[in-house]
């Protein structure tokens, strides 16, 4: 066995793991870093950036056949499926190298192609290294959560890890759940040209705000998603090429694919944490508000930490890490200010409290300002007036904000912002926003929460009355 001692030890090359170890080690710090699979992590090979270059290649073919409304003649799109999953290996290729070996190496960060475990509170080994650290940073991510459906362990399944492997189209691809990934991927292949059926055993998109869910849901329909509700698969069975999912009604969905898609689950079993003393939860490893785990020399971040399972999540917990292992500042995470969009077309994005949770914390001091898409210019001028921007207000603070619609993800950042300097609705009114933008609706919202307050206070319209009385 070797033997090493370094300052930081990170253990998972996804987001949050390449983050920290990217800044201890700019900073001065000696780290190592541990991974055993892919640099880079879920995000890179198997989440966020094949799922929205496998969107991309939908968009282009659903756009060839909706071209009519501005005077382009539709075209029925000629799409070969194995060329968009090239495109999809393509887009990780090129973004691979900021996240390789190379690179960090580079950097100055040591790197072992071995997953680590612990052999003790203050080591763990990896392959025929062990390696001792002043801080440790757990930072494993997250796996498809793989539901014990009866007959599921003998029928071959996709699951997020193994879906952009595919090559040939699928005949008719089955999905169970109803979230943000299985809702993502099943437009992208309606739009790819496969046929599609979501089974979910609860509401979907069940966490988000009933209007802008139903809006989505509306809209995938409408292409030809067939969803499913409230509906629980009780037994699966088949072969590949011939799929049947039964649910608990006795209905019967038949397909070629199958698409798991039911959440996801902390990465813990390699690590051994009981030699470590750390402690877990139902979601994941168990932390303080700085992120610390109950051993005190290791922290955990990103999806392992049980929180939101966000890349963006991982980044934020990076930073708080940095400060308090690097500099032994005190530093606590929070999750007012995290957004999170869902990339179907149209987008939904959604930061702070939803307008149930605002009224059920702060009953009727919560006010609503909205303002609808279809009042926008450029939404009108590029035929994409679906949807909204809903703000929840407590004493001229938001609180909380829904998008959904046309770039709801670009523009739920301004909002972010605002939850976490806790900025003031006058504030955002005084923005002066380019026009004609989508990013307007934001300026929008925030004037629909004055407009009544200056045009129908009769006290404003008196005050207005003198003034003009007395002014030469």
């Amino acid at each position: 066995m070797q033997r090493i001692k370094t300052d930081l030890l990170v253990i998972g090359a996804g987001s949050g793991g390449l983050s920290v170890a990217a800044g201890a080690s700019q900073m001065g710090a000696k780290v190592v870093l541990l991974e055993g699979h892919e640099m880079g992590g879920d995000c890179l090979n198997f989440g966020c950036v094949p799922s929205k270059a496998l969107i991309a290649s939908a968009k282009a073919a659903h756009g060839q056949s909706h071209a009519a409304v501005f005077g382009v003649a539709n075209q029925s799109p000629q799409v070969d499926y194995g060329a968009a999953m090239r495109h999809v290996r393509e887009v990780i290729e090129q973004i691979a190298p900021v996240d390789s070996q190379e690179r960090f190496e580079g950097l100055g960060v040591r790197v072992i192609r071995e997953y680590g475990r612990f052999i003790s509170k203050t080591e763990v080994q990896a392959g025929d290294h062990v390696i001792t650290a002043r801080r440790i940073v757990l930072a494993t991510g997250s796996s498809p959560l793989v539901p014990p459906i009866p007959g599921l362990d003998k029928v071959p399944f996709l699951t997020n890890e193994t879906l952009f492997d595919l090559r040939e189209r699928p005949g008719r691809l089955l999905i169970i759940g109803a979230g943000p990934i299985g809702l993502e991927m099943a437009q992208a292949h309606v739009r790819l040209g496969c046929p599609v059926t979501v089974i979910e055993a609860d509401r979907a998109l069940g966490r988000e705000d009933p209007e802008a869910a139903s809006l989505i849901l509306d809209h995938l329909r409408g292409e030809g998603v067939e969803i499913v509700e409230q509906t629980m698969a009780a037994q699966v069975r088949g072969n590949g090429g011939a799929i049947e999912v039964v649910s608990t009604e006795g209905w019967i969905f038949a397909g070629t694919h199958l698409l798991v898609a039911a959440g996801r689950k902390a990465n813990t079993d390699r690590l051994n944490l009981e030699a470590a003393g750390i402690e877990t939860t139902r979601s994941g490893i168990r932390t303080d508000a700085g992120l610390r785990t109950t051993n005190r020399r290791v922290y955990a971040i990103g999806d392992v930490a049980g929180g939101l399972q966000f890349t963006h999540v991982a980044g934020y917990h990076a930073g708080i890490v940095i400060r308090s292992a690097l500099f032994g500042l005190r530093s606590k995470s929070t999750s007012v200010h995290i957004p999170r969009s869902i990339y179907t077309d149209p987008e939904l994005a959604q930061v702070g409290l939803t307008e149930a949770e605002a009224r059920d914390r702060h009953g009727d001091r919560v006010e609503i300002a909205r303002f609808d898409y279809h009042h926008n210019d450029r939404a009108i001028a590029e035929r994409r007036t679906e949807g909204f921007i809903k703000v929840m207000v407590v004493r001229g603070r938001p609180v909380g904000v829904t998008i959904v619609g046309h770039q709801a993800g670009e523009h739920i950042g301004l909002w972010s912002l605002a939850l976490a300097n806790t900025l003031r609705m006058s504030q955002i009114a005084a923005m002066v926003s380019p026009y004609p933008t989508f990013g307007e609706v934001n300026k929008r919202a925030a004037g629909a929460y004055f407009s009544p307050r200056l045009f129908e206070n009769q006290t404003v319209k008196r005050v207005v009355g003198l003034v003009q009385r007395w002014l030469p």
